[in-house]
């Protein structure tokens, strides 16, 4: 069964930081886009950061020069790291996956998400 599972949520004050990690179980995502997104209460979901099969990363403005995502492919775990956390950074933040797709470009439409982990930052 392919499987999705995040950690590394958790709560801090502005300006910390926290590192999410996203194990992939039941097939190889050493191949295929990847990437993260977050949903704050009573907003839509939106794209935070993806990685794709050729290693290319991309970012939302709202995060860039913050956040970094990364990919260890032995282990099948994306990560976010994320510095210089803000208030607004507050959301569920889950994790996608397609290994049969290699581009990013249809970021929305991957096959496979996780559940999700809470991250909360306080003024």
């Amino acid at each position: 069964q392919v499987q999705l599972m995040e950690s590394g949520g958790g709560s801090v004050q502005a300006g910390g930081s926290l590192r999410l990690s996203c194990v992939a179980s039941g097939y190889t995502y050493s191949r295929g886009c990847m990437a993260w997104f977050r949903q704050a209460p009573g907003k839509e979901r939106d794209w935070v950061a993806a990685v794709d099969g050729y290693g290319s990363t991309s970012y939302a403005d709202s995060v860039k020069g913050r956040f970094t995502i990364s990919r260890d492919n032995a282990k099948n775990t994306l990560y976010l790291q994320m510095n210089s956390l803000k208030p607004e950074d507050t959301a569920i933040y889950s994790c996608a996956a397609d290994r049969f797709v290699m581009d990013c470009s249809r970021v929305r439409y991957l096959a496979v998400w996780g559940q999700g982990t809470q991250v909360t930052v306080s003024a």
